[in-house]
């Protein structure tokens, strides 16, 4: 049997883990599909995540998921900040197990790239200004490196409540029924946006050097932890790299990934980008080597490294796994072109599909 497609298992810090089908991961994606602006789910995100846990992947992740309203990239987008929303995703969560595949949540705040119009193709683009229905986006400085509306410089004291935020959104995630959480690090949002030299320009605790660009990451996953049960799997999404001079570099989110991974994440998810202009490399797999840097420096043993990034062929997702540069992979757009991404992948690798394949749809896998 093929790697892709073979058994896994998430480490836990205690238990046995999550036991998964495959080694195919969703990719959160934001839908823009939340009513009234309220962040909560609807019936689109029941259809777009269980078409994707019935076309065969292992664990589907939600899209980013605000912690705090402020924290949605744009007001369309889904959070769990109050009790109602942990509700409104049940159901969803529900029917993502139903079709064999593990439920997961991305926790996430958006920062100064908060407060946009949502990217579909007639929307405007930059700062949904408050007349419109928007927010003053914050940020750990007040600077213009994302090319939308200034955002308000954090307070000390602002930093400690959003803390204790990703905190209630993980109780609230684990009582929705959700079996792993990913903290968003990534793509120049909160999280990034202190990590990075280029977006943080604070002279106090949270500012400066790496120790302190840390800081506040790494009181979010000590808080999240505190909150989300220790035999459930904790992940992390990183931009490896800024790909630009004087930003966030693969060499620190190495040495960050073992920093949090004493603090008890388990699972890994390697991105890259997100802080001005993008100028890395592109192409099919651009971003294996960022995960191949993580996977070499963490223990083999409780720990689980994702690649991502233009991986859209079954035979090119194999090769990464054989290689070991990965433990397993995660599809993002090609996934949104083909909800049976990995039905079609066991096909590819020859491992057939009778158990990936929803009964409903049994007579398509006939010759």
């Amino acid at each position: 049997m093929s790697r892709l497609l073979s058994p896994v298992t998430l480490p836990s810090v205690e238990g046995d883990g999550l036991p998964l089908r495959n080694a195919t991961f969703l990719a959160p994606m934001c839908q823009y599909s939340v009513t009234e602006r309220d962040g909560l789910p609807t019936s689109w995100q029941l259809v777009h995540l269980g078409a994707r846990a019935s076309g065969g992947f292992g664990l589907v992740w939600t899209e980013a998921t605000a912690v705090v309203p402020e924290g949605r990239i744009s007001p369309e987008d889904t959070g769990i900040w109050s009790d109602e929303h942990t509700e409104a995703w049940k159901p969803i969560v529900d029917f993502i197990h139903s079709q064999g595949a593990a439920a997961g949540i991305q926790l996430a705040h958006a920062g100064g790239k908060a407060s946009t119009y949502p990217a579909l193709p007639d929307a405007e683009r930059g700062t949904v200004p408050e007349s419109a229905g928007g927010w003053i986006a914050e940020a750990p400085s007040s600077s213009d490196v994302f090319g939308l509306a200034l955002p308000a410089a954090l307070s000390v004291e602002k930093i400690g409540e959003l803390v204790a935020s990703w905190g209630r959104a993980a109780r609230r995630a684990h009582e929705a029924g959700f079996d792993a959480l990913q903290i968003h690090a990534a793509h120049g949002y909160l999280l990034h946006e202190f990590l990075s030299p280029r977006s943080n320009q604070r002279e106090d605790e949270y500012g400066g050097s790496f120790e302190n660009r840390i800081r506040f990451a790494l009181e979010i996953v000590t808080e999240v932890r505190r909150n989300w049960p220790a035999e459930k799997p904790l992940a992390i999404r990183f931009s490896g790299e800024d790909w630009i001079e004087g930003g966030w570099t693969i060499a620190e989110t190495v040495e960050l990934a073992t920093r949090v991974h004493k603090l008890g994440v388990t699972v890994f998810d390697l991105s890259s980008g997100g802080i001005g202009a993008f100028t890395g490399p592109t192409g099919p797999g651009y971003q294996v080597t960022l995960a191949r840097a993580v996977r070499e420096a963490l223990p083999q043993k409780g720990t689980f490294v994702t690649a991502v990034g233009q991986i859209t062929e079954a035979r090119h997702a194999e090769a990464i796994l054989v290689a070991g540069d990965a433990d397993g992979i995660t599809v993002g757009r090609a996934a949104l072109a083909n909800p049976n991404w990995a039905v079609h992948a066991a096909v590819q690798l020859g491992d057939g599909q009778e158990q990936l394949v929803a009964p409903q749809y049994w007579r398509a896998s006939m010759a």
